[in-house]
């Protein structure tokens, strides 16, 4: 499947997305990876796994990059050797890669009902404005707010930061696929910008630092 979707939030962003429905051999036969990748890949025990990990490989050629401009620091967080920041997530049939002159995070969650089960675990005053009448927008809300979170998560990747306790994300009632969230931890307080959008069955997040 070729590039599935492209977006470019401003001029200095552009965040692809692809859709897994090559094989794993069909991926390799397009991929180069460094040694230690490539030892990651083999060490993979899920197959979905492995075609999510060369798909974001596929997306990084699409901005004229490699395997060989990733790396990833102690935390195990992403970075390109141009200097720009990097975001990556995959959930289920779709892999997906930000690339930015700012901070910024992405996340692709598919829409499932389990999340109603876990909720408190993640959100606090989101309860404030979250639909609990309608199943279907309540699911949705909810995968939107865990995206928001991990977008953000990711862009500071600091041990400690608790989705419920840290986190908050704004109202986003009707049709708005906008918000802002704000991280308060350890005496650091941001703000951050939140898009969001259904791609098929899933929610795709993404968040940038004020």
């Amino acid at each position: 499947m070729p590039l599935y979707k492209t977006i470019a939030p401003n001029e200095n962003t552009q965040l692809l997305v692809w859709k897994i429905t090559e094989s794993l051999n069909e991926l390799k036969a397009q991929v180069a990876l460094k040694p230690n990748m490539q030892l990651r890949l083999d060490g993979m025990k899920s197959e979905l796994h492995q075609r999510a990990f060369l798909s974001v490989r596929m997306l990084l050629k699409q901005l004229g990059l490699t395997d060989f401009n990733l790396y990833y620091d102690a935390s195990g967080k992403p970075h390109l050797d141009n200097g720009k920041h990097i975001s990556i997530t995959h959930s289920n049939q779709f892999a997906g890669i930000i690339v930015s002159d700012q901070p910024t995070g992405i996340d692709i969650e598919l829409q499932r009902d389990k999340i109603q089960r876990i909720a408190t675990k993640f959100a606090d005053k989101e309860f404030a404005y979250l639909n609990l009448e309608n199943t279907a927008e309540y699911i949705k809300q909810l995968t939107v707010i865990w995206g928001a979170k991990e977008a953000i998560f990711k862009i500071r990747n600091e041990k400690g930061i608790s989705f419920k306790d840290h986190i908050e994300v704004d109202s986003f009632k009707g049709n708005k696929n906008s918000t802002s969230a704000y991280l308060q931890f350890s005496g650091l307080s941001v703000k951050f910008g939140v898009e969001f959008t259904e791609i098929e069955n899933c929610i795709l997040v993404y968040a940038s630092q004020y």
